[in-house]
């Protein structure tokens, strides 16, 4: 994922210059996390992908506007949101899609050092108990832990509360902490 100050500099070369380089490393550094996201609302992979590469041709085609836009993480997401839920109204005859009924899938790649020392047991240990999270939880916690957003942009993102997000991100972390204590326990047993 690029980290803010990579969203910035991007947005402003698209932006300035219509920096088609600038263009290709923003769509390749967030392009699957969109994916995913829109994956998660209307649950088809072509359609998901498409509804990514429309979001993309409008960023390119309204580029000279893009300067105006505070927070193009964040901006991308809604996007991908909005444009999913039309196709979801559009293509499935489904109005709206509900957070319970959306399907989260996470990336089991470790991104950090120290998620590389954790033991492959231990790992598969937490990514069966995330998910057997609620679907809310789950997206919660992929949004918050994988594609790095922050709470306050994720509860304008899902319109929900920040408040909500902190006691999802509780409960995940809770049950994730309890399940790798009982694997723990039961091996030095």
């Amino acid at each position: 994922m690029l980290s803010s100050g990579e969203f910035q500099e991007l947005r402003d070369r698209i932006a300035a210059q219509s920096d088609q380089k600038a263009f290709a490393r923003l769509y390749m550094g967030i392009q699957p996390y969109l994916r995913q996201f829109a994956l998660a609302i209307i649950r088809n992979q072509e359609l998901a992908e498409e509804i990514v590469s429309d979001v993309f041709i409008r960023i390119w085609q309204n580029r000279q506007k893009l300067s105006a836009v505070d927070n193009l993480k964040l901006y991308l997401y809604v996007s991908t949101r909005n444009t999913a839920l039309n196709y979801a109204s559009r293509h499935l005859r489904k109005d709206t899609i509900s957070l319970d009924e959306m399907q989260v899938t996470l990336n089991a790649t470790p991104a950090t050092p120290e998620q590389l020392l954790i033991t492959s047991e231990a790992l598969r240990k937490v990514e069966a108990e995330i998910q057997k999270l609620p679907a809310r939880c789950r997206l919660i916690f992929k949004l918050v832990r994988e594609d790095g957003l922050k709470y306050k942009d994720i509860a304008s993102l899902l319109d929900i509360s920040v408040k909500t997000i902190d006691n999802q991100m509780a409960i995940a972390l809770k049950k994730i902490r309890m399940a790798l204590q009982c694997n723990l326990e039961k091996k030095n047993s």
